[in-house]
């Protein structure tokens, strides 16, 4: 059985994001890198933090995604629960057929 490569999403809150992004990095025993990018929360779930957003109708947050290995995404999953508790971080993978780097 092999262990097939995922993409982990996380959507993460403005104001979380720093954390975030150091804890990442120091998750090196599960993964080799992130890339981030800018989004814009909508809907009933959403939570609006600050008057801004309030005002915008819609949440700052970062859409982190990142390439590993099914057991690699358990296991940092695992470790969000636990670091990141009741911060309400919204998570998705999806597989992927192919990764790589065109040089």
């Amino acid at each position: 059985m092999t262990d097939q490569p995922v993409c982990l999403t996380l959507i993460v809150p403005h104001q979380l994001r720093d954390e975030v992004f150091d804890y990442l990095t120091e998750q090196s025993d599960l993964l080799s890198g992130f890339t981030a990018s800018q989004g814009a929360g909508h809907g009933a779930e959403v939570r609006l933090h600050t008057a801004a957003e309030r005002v915008k109708g819609h949440a700052d947050q970062t859409a982190v995604q990142m390439i590993l290995g099914q057991r690699d995404a358990s296991a940092l999953l695992d470790r969000l629960r636990v670091s990141f508790a009741r911060t309400k971080l919204v998570y998705w993978t999806m597989p992927v057929t192919e990764f790589g780097a065109i040089d």
